[in-house]
């Protein structure tokens, strides 16, 4: 078994929040065995790819199956996202990555807060690229945190909107609906631990319509939405030091920060290729073996005709 060992500083906290064991390999075998027996999944059982699912429900082997059943279940309702197009390889993603409208930024080897992601919604051609096309590259990215990212899968990530030069076409384009789709896939079904999304440079003539934004998301990811009009207001998520330089940081271009997102993608050419096979059969899926589970799989019977409510 393979799994990569978590800076001292991201250990500890790991051990204190999300009661971490010495050993995390039972864990991961137990979750990979009971995936084995769900004749319904299809899907990756990487042993680091799994361990983030335990961490994300603070290794409760019993909600880690839940959340995991649901990663797969809940792409189903978004098919807009998670439809054929999801490979590294693709024309859209390849121009989406390389014009700088989603963001990594990179941390300092010692920083143990949460990662955090730009996305440019001002950047890009509404004529050329729906919002969707942005939210499947993201959610590419948001695949390889889970591989990648120990920050994510232990002390969280924090999205910003960036909203300079948005104009009226790109805000029809936002699809609220989509967004709450989205945000409640990665609330119930994504293991890392969302900590907040920030629209920032929200032009102050939207601002009240930005903040009406919260009513479509789930409770408990209305509170950890922020909107301001203040360009200054990053510095408040990021420090100054992380952001490259037009943000005011001193952290290379956007441009550097593309190249290694786009190189990063590319090593992961396999993997999307074989997620265009993974997935929920609801045909196959054991309502029997679910209802014996008791509360938490009692219910997945629901997941037969999935909507996000």
């Amino acid at each position: 078994m393979s799994i990569r060992p978590l800076k001292p500083q991201l250990q500890a906290i790991a051990n204190k929040e999300l009661n971490e064991p010495n050993c995390v390999t039972p864990d991961i075998e137990a979750l990979k065995d009971w995936i084995s027996k769900q004749p319904h999944l299809r899907s990756c059982t990487d042993d680091q790819f799994l361990l983030a699912f335990l961490r994300g429900t603070k290794f409760s082997l019993e909600r880690a199956k839940e959340k995991f059943d649901r990663f797969y279940t809940l792409q189903a309702s978004i098919p807009e996202v998670f439809n054929e197009r999801r490979l590294v390889n693709d024309a859209l993603v390849l121009e989406i990555v390389r014009s700088g409208i989603l963001l990594k930024i990179p941390q300092a080897e010692d920083d143990a807060g949460p990662c955090v992601s730009i996305i440019r919604v001002g950047a890009y051609d509404t004529s050329t690229y729906k919002f969707q096309d942005i939210i499947r590259v993201g959610s590419m990215f948001g695949e390889i945190m889970m591989f990648e990212d120990d920050n994510a899968t232990v002390t969280g990530y924090v999205e910003i909107m960036d909203m300079k030069g948005i104009t009226g076409n790109h805000l029809f384009a936002l699809q609220p609906e989509l967004l709450r789709k989205f945000a409640t896939y990665a609330d119930e079904a994504m293991p890392t631990r969302q900590k907040g999304i920030h629209f920032i440079n929200v032009p102050q003539a939207f601002e009240t319509g930005f903040n009406t934004l919260r009513s479509f998301f789930p409770a408990k990811i209305k509170n950890r939405i922020t909107v301001s009009s203040d360009p200054a207001a990053i510095y408040d998520i990021v420090p100054l030091a992380q952001l490259p330089l037009e943000y005011g940081g001193t952290n290379g271009i956007i441009q550097d920060i593309s190249s290694v997102m786009e190189t990063k993608l590319a090593s992961y050419e396999k993997y999307f290729e074989a997620a265009q096979h993974f997935g929920a059969n609801e045909k196959y899926r054991d309502f029997s073996y679910a209802q014996s589970k008791g509360s938490i799989f009692g219910a997945v019977g629901s997941f037969r005709k999935l909507e996000i409510d």
